[in-house]
């Protein structure tokens, strides 16, 4: 870290790692745990946000696994994204994890620190979601594993002195047809418009977004609408704008009627190339 006046622990177990935080938070020091960083010196930075202490998770062995067993893919929260994008286990997730930020800005970003960001976008969350895939967080209360889908609603959930260790994702998932689109409306770096990222299971399309509304999410009644195979595809797209979660984002990136002429338009490829596979 840059700021001498923050102190930084690197606990070598997920009970060193909950154990400090305990302490430093009854020393009243506004512990946070880091696994990239970037985000962190970013806000510090412009003041938005003012740790006292951090505490470093990637050299905890959980949260530097990226692998798969019999079963499931292992992704530790501190593995970066370049590490996850050149070591292909899960295409749809190196796909999509090579579209965050940069090369440079990759290097450094974990897949833990893209979920639990502040900036709203956490595209790499995209493709955990669409494969119903597990939540394992260390915390006061011990090790957990949820579903995804329990935990995660517009962000990551977690309790004081918890944090993200790994996802877990059922192998049979990994190798599924798959489409991921980042949109952006001039240029080739920054932020994006909309990432669309989708998956196809049993004959039905599964769909998540990034930056469409103001929090990445997958609706169960979008792809009802877009499954619909008994309507054109157009009338389906239509069909599924009256259940986004929320209302179109309006920002500097786009407004949101660029934003929907993006939606229909990328949808309709999308459903164009996974509903022939």
């Amino acid at each position: 870290m840059e700021a001498i006046d923050v102190e930084y622990y690197q606990p070598r177990s997920l009970q060193e790692a909950i154990e400090i935080f305990y302490q430093l938070s009854q020393e009243q020091k506004q512990p946070m745990y880091y696994a990239g960083g970037t985000e962190i010196i970013t806000f510090r930075r412009l003041n938005l946000v003012s740790p006292g202490a951090i505490i470093d998770i990637k050299g905890i062995p959980e949260c530097k696994v990226f692998e798969v067993n019999d079963n499931f893919l292992f992704t530790g929260a501190g593995v970066s994204l370049t590490f996850i994008a050149d070591n292909n286990h899960f295409p749809l997730l190196s796909k999509t994890s090579r579209g965050v930020a940069d090369h440079t800005a990759r290097n450094k970003i974990t897949i833990g620190g893209n979920i639990c960001g502040q900036i709203f976008y956490r595209e790499a969350v995209l493709p955990f979601l669409l494969t119903d895939s597990y939540i394992v967080t260390a915390g006061y209360e011990g090790v957990k594993s949820l579903p995804i889908h329990q935990v995660f609603n517009q962000s990551l959930s977690l309790n004081e002195g918890q944090f993200l260790v790994q996802l877990m994702t059922e192998k049979s998932y990994l190798e599924l047809p798959h489409l991921t689109i980042k949109k952006r409306q001039q240029w080739e770096t920054g932020y994006p418009l909309i990432t669309f990222a989708a998956i196809k299971k049993d004959d039905e399309m599964r769909i998540a977004f990034s930056g469409l509304c103001p929090f990445p999410f997958r609706s169960l009644e979008v792809e009802r609408e877009l499954n619909n195979k008994s309507v054109p595809f157009d009338e389906r797209i239509n069909n599924s704008i009256k259940y986004l979660p929320s209302p179109i984002l309006s920002d500097v990136e786009g407004s949101k009627e660029y934003r929907l002429f993006v939606y229909k338009n990328t949808l309709m490829d999308i459903l164009i190339e996974l509903e022939g596979k």
